[in-house]
């Protein structure tokens, strides 16, 4: 049984351009409607996936009223769809208009075909993304549930949480390898709360963050005067996480001469406070953390090759951002929630755009530079959705490089798409044209033009 086709509606009341526009996109199943009540009929009947819209239409085939009323009933009837409008009438102010409106794009006339070709299916690309992750956000609410706030649908993140959730109720320290910002405290807080020492603290210290002349009183405390300004006696984060889980995150950080002394915590479950020579036993659960390369830097003699066994009886790897298909648009949705409403403002929504910005940036920051451009967006958007430029994802830089060759800025566009529905897809080729809304063979010859393999 054959995928059934995307559905375009044309409102066109030129008999001659109706026919040659429904001739030319045979990869579609074509409507055609020449005024307002035929357009709507169609919409409510077939539910169209993008319209191209003429704005002069009967009774004002002059003017634009009439083509503006349509867009306005698409808007309201169904919102997700993709709208192009075409006009010769005041091509500057009715885009702005339209797009005001909702239009997905905007295109002058006198229409060439091929160029109109490549905007619809572009549209239909934006579409079956925009659909497919309103398909995979039904599954947040379920992904919440697996490990504490963890919003993901991407698989690779699920089986982390899945790894997670699993070695929770035993006592094993596990080591949580990724990039900065890609969530490890996060997780290493689901891991506590999955388990059994959730009703006692979670206590993280950043290894990094703090001046190595003092780490070793943070992490095992410190008796009174055991040093200049040591006016008290001062339990360490390690007797802090007594009963619960002590989280060391950048634990690559720790100074050679502090990894015997945590090395010998983790063997014994006893530590000395600075300027003490009693034994205390604690029992906390270790979970650590880096960025860096450990197997490097125990090559290198930098980091004990005893600990590393003694830290990472457990090791998880988190999948970064770019790694996790379709997670970007699922987050900075519930971000924008998030900030929306702490902070009151009128902003409801990304836009279009914004979307396909989001779903096509690399993140090297991951999610916390993503939740940084969506707290920054809420708070400088001036309009109700949140547009590319609120995002600050326009990089003029880039668009110079390709601007003055519309086929090579055409080639990037398409070449990411296809790669991306790729990774959605896990490399099959039917899941891939459907969803990109493209037959097999369409996709086989586009993925020989562009030197692309599936995964």
């Amino acid at each position: 049984m054959t995928d059934p086709l995307p559905k375009l509606l044309v409102v066109e009341d030129d008999a001659g351009l109706q026919a040659q526009l429904k001739w030319a996109y045979e990869d579609f199943e074509v409507f055609v409607a020449g005024d307002r009540p035929g357009a709507i009929a169609l919409l409510r009947s077939e539910m169209p996936d993008v319209v191209t819209l003429d704005l002069g239409l009967p009774p004002d085939p002059d003017g634009t009223t009439e083509g503006f009323a349509i867009l306005d009933e698409i808007m309201a009837l169904k919102p997700d769809t993709k709208v192009i409008v075409a006009s010769g009438h005041g091509a500057r102010e009715s885009a702005l208009q339209a797009i005001a409106r909702g239009a997905y794009d905007f295109y002058q006339k006198p229409i060439e075909i091929e160029t109109l070709g490549h905007i619809v299916r572009r549209a239909l690309q934006l579409h079956r993304l925009e659909e497919e992750n309103r398909r995979l956000a039904s599954r947040v609410v379920k992904d919440e549930r697996v490990l504490g706030g963890i919003i993901t649908a991407a698989p690779e993140m699920v089986k982390v949480a899945r790894t997670i959730e699993r070695v929770a109720n035993t006592n094993v320290s596990v080591m949580l390898l990724g990039a900065s910002g890609t969530g490890k405290e996060l997780l290493a807080r689901g891991l506590h709360e999955a388990s059994a020492r959730s009703k006692r603290g979670f206590v993280a210290i950043n290894c990094a963050a703090i001046p190595e002349n003092l780490l070793e009183s943070e992490l095992f405390g410190h008796e009174k005067g055991a040093f200049t300004g040591a006016v008290k006696t001062t339990p360490g984060k390690i007797e802090q996480a007594a009963g619960g889980t002590l989280f060391l995150d950048e634990v690559g950080d720790i100074p050679l001469h502090l990894q015997v002394k945590l090395l010998r915590f983790l063997q014994e479950r006893v530590i000395e406070r600075v300027g003490s020579r009693e034994s205390i036993p604690v029992d906390t659960r270790v979970v650590c953390a880096t960025h860096q390369n450990l197997d490097a830097m125990i090559a290198e003699g930098r980091f004990r090759e005893d600990l590393y066994y003694r830290l990472a009886e457990i090791v998880v790897r988190i999948p970064s951002l770019a790694e996790r298909p379709g997670d970007a648009i699922l987050l900075a949705k519930a971000f924008l929630t998030r900030y929306a409403k702490e902070m009151n403002t009128r902003v409801r929504g990304l836009s279009a755009d914004a979307l396909a910005a989001i779903d096509a940036w690399h993140w090297p920051g991951n999610v916390r530079e993503l939740e940084n451009r969506v707290k920054r967006a809420v708070i400088m958007a001036d309009e109700k959705l949140v547009s590319t430029a609120d995002l600050d994802l326009n990089h003029p830089g880039e668009e110079a490089a390709t601007a003055l060759n519309l086929k090579t800025a055409r080639e990037q566009a398409d070449r990411r798409v296809i790669r991306h529905a790729l990774a959605r897809s896990e490399g099959n080729i039917s899941n891939t044209a459907k969803l990109l809304g493209i037959s097999r063979p369409t996709l086989y010859d586009l993925l020989k033009q562009y030197d692309l393999q599936p995964a």
